[in-house]
């Protein structure tokens, strides 16, 4: 089953190189235990732009959809076979990261 770590961060610095380095050496296991699907960094959320194409016209916004102190900083996506795994791996990748990381399952069709 796959899960989506999402990394959350109040402030917009980036990682410093030490938690870079942990970063790091976290992927390299998640690739290394056959857990790593997908990773990524984002930008700050001042760099976002959200697109409302429900009604008659699309509508863009520049900045976050939500106005919080609060924001998704990167993701994983990850292997595991059940939320037991994944929650013992995302409590590793919260302390490498020096953040908060929420956890969900992808709905399996």
């Amino acid at each position: 089953m796959q899960y989506l770590f999402s990394v959350i961060h109040d402030r917009t610095d980036l990682a410093t190189p030490e938690e870079m380095t942990a970063i790091d050496a976290f992927n390299d296991r998640l690739q290394a235990e056959g857990h790593w699907v997908f990773a990524g960094g984002l930008g700050a959320p001042a760099t976002a732009t959200v697109i409302d194409n429900r009604g008659a016209e699309p509508v863009v916004t520049d900045g976050p959809y939500v106005e919080s102190k609060e924001h998704i900083a990167g993701f994983w996506i990850i292997e595991a076979p059940d939320l037991d795994v994944a929650l013992k791996l995302a409590t590793e990748a919260s302390r490498h990261c020096n953040r908060k990381v929420e956890v969900r399952p992808f709905v399996s069709e």
